[in-house]
């Protein structure tokens, strides 16, 4: 590792607040589905990002970072990508496999990469969010799943503090999969849902306003398409990975008229699966969902969802994340479409996941999101706070010892949701949700609502070593709502 690509990161950027905000509007894709039976309009072919598969348990990968032109519902555009597609390749794993990255950054400005959800080391050249890979430079990441790694659906992004939001927005994901041993279940299809605005062919910059309230794109996509079409047979199940790679909205997600089996959240499995009309997903979240194809063309909508007041009392308008906007269209058809995801072979079943509602708690404490005037690091005098201070790399904000349990009770003091992510250890919510005492819900994001509360237990069972805690708006936690936890 050089100098320059040590163990730092940036101040938080900053921008001026127009006292008065006018409400955000997603002018762009009109609303479709949203009515039972209602019937989706064409749209493109079904598509899924190509995969990179490791091969006698190792992935390597080059990963390069460069703006790129790419096509976007028919237009050409620039974004920035991984190895030149919106998403980025999939990487498909199993558990106790290596993932191998040679990271290079073609951009004029910082970048560096994290692997969200993966139970992971975070330190070295893991995953860790204090790298700092410069202009012109290359990084070698070397990642180890453990044997017992939960499946699913991941995912990878930048994390260099100050430019998450911006670079997320521009193009900057991907999925991880982690092969599902179980038997039984469907292959599955991979769905990143994310959202951007463009401006004279290029990814629009966030206004101050945008970035105080959690910027929300006019157009959503999903594997880098508006509103995809998914040819399957009548009445067969399709499984669905949804990943909200979105930088700040939340996915209110409906099929007009008709069911979804949630099969889990985040690293959750819930068994049985639970049935939903609505499943929400908020920034950083992943479900395991299941839908069975209906009998006419029809949408999966994510609805335009309420999360809450703009400001400190003096703005008082709802923040809405935009329309209602397609995210896929199911058509039933002869001959069903094929995704790139391979289907996934039985094997041993993994281990459920552990349950902390029983378990001795070491130590209790309170995390407070908040909101203020004066300082700086936030904007125009706004400040994007936890525990009443902006994030420090140099500040350690919680110490933690390996090998012990600790419930966090997570606070939310603002007029705004807020979700809560914690890197490497996976989360257990016990209370704050309807069905946190019903059964065990594993989050890594978890969705503080506006005055609200959520209770979590941690296992802080491995991986030593210093990462963060912080709002996935990632506006906001490029604006300071992210804190550092050392476990030792």
């Amino acid at each position: 590792m050089s100098r320059r690509q040590a163990l730092t990161l940036g101040a938080a950027g900053a921008g001026s607040l127009a006292v008065g905000l006018a409400g955000l509007g997603a002018r762009g894709w009109p609303p479709f589905g949203t009515e039972p039976g209602a019937t989706a309009s064409p749209g493109p072919a079904w598509s899924e990002p190509r995969v990179i598969t490791a091969t006698a348990g190792v992935l390597d990968v080059d990963l390069t970072v460069a703006r790129t032109e790419v096509t976007i519902d028919g237009r050409r555009v620039s974004m920035v990508t991984y190895n030149g597609t919106v998403p980025g390749p999939t990487l498909r794993m199993r558990p106790g496999d290596r993932l191998r990255v040679h990271l290079a950054n073609e951009l004029d400005e910082p970048t560096n990469l994290h692997t969200h959800g993966l139970l992971v080391s975070p330190t070295d050249n893991g995953d860790n969010p204090f790298l700092r890979v410069a202009p012109g430079e290359t990084f070698d990441y070397e990642i180890t799943l453990p044997a017992d790694h939960p499946p699913g659906l991941f995912w990878y992004h930048p994390h260099h503090h100050g430019t998450v939001a911006d670079q997320v927005f521009a193009g900057l994901y991907g999925a991880i999969l982690i092969d599902d041993d179980g038997p039984g279940r469907p292959a599955p299809r991979v769905v990143v849902v994310s959202d951007t605005t463009f401006s004279s062919g290029r990814v629009a910059e966030a206004s101050a306003q945008d970035r105080m309230r959690g910027r929300v794109g006019e157009t959503l996509l999903t594997n880098g398409l508006v509103a995809p079409e998914l040819v399957a047979t009548p009445g067969s199940t399709q499984r669905l990975l949804v990943v909200n790679a979105c930088t700040s909205r939340y996915l209110d997600l409906s099929v007009a008229g008709q069911e979804m089996r949630l099969h889990g959240v985040d690293s959750g499995v819930f068994s049985p699966p639970l049935t939903r009309q609505r499943v929400v997903l908020a920034p950083g979240n992943r479900a395991d969902l299941e839908i069975q194809v209906p009998g006419r063309r029809t949408g999966v909508t994510a609805r335009a969802y309420p999360r809450g007041a703009a400001g400190m009392g003096m703005m008082g308008s709802d923040s809405f994340d935009g329309q209602d906007a397609p995210v896929l269209t199911l058509r039933p058809g002869g001959r069903e479409v094929s995704g790139t995801t391979p289907s996934t072979q039985a094997g041993r079943p993994h281990p459920a996941p552990r349950d902390l509602r029983g378990a001795r708690v070491d130590r209790t404490r309170t995390l407070t999101f908040t909101m203020g005037m004066g300082g700086m690091g936030g904007m125009g005098g706004m400040q994007f706070l936890i525990d009443g201070r902006a994030f420090d790399a140099d500040r350690v904000d919680q110490r933690v010892e390996l090998g012990t349990v600790e419930e966090w009770t997570i606070r939310n003091a603002t007029m705004m949701d807020h979700p809560f992510h914690l890197h490497v250890w996976p989360m257990q919510v016990v209370d704050g949700t309807d069905a946190a005492r019903e059964r065990v819900d594993v989050r890594d994001v978890v969705d503080v609502p506006a005055g609200g509360q959520v209770v979590v237990r941690i296992a802080f069972a491995r991986h030593a070593g210093a990462t963060v805690y912080h709002c996935h708006i990632l506006d906001h936690e490029d604006l300071g709502m992210m804190g550092v936890v050392v476990v030792r």
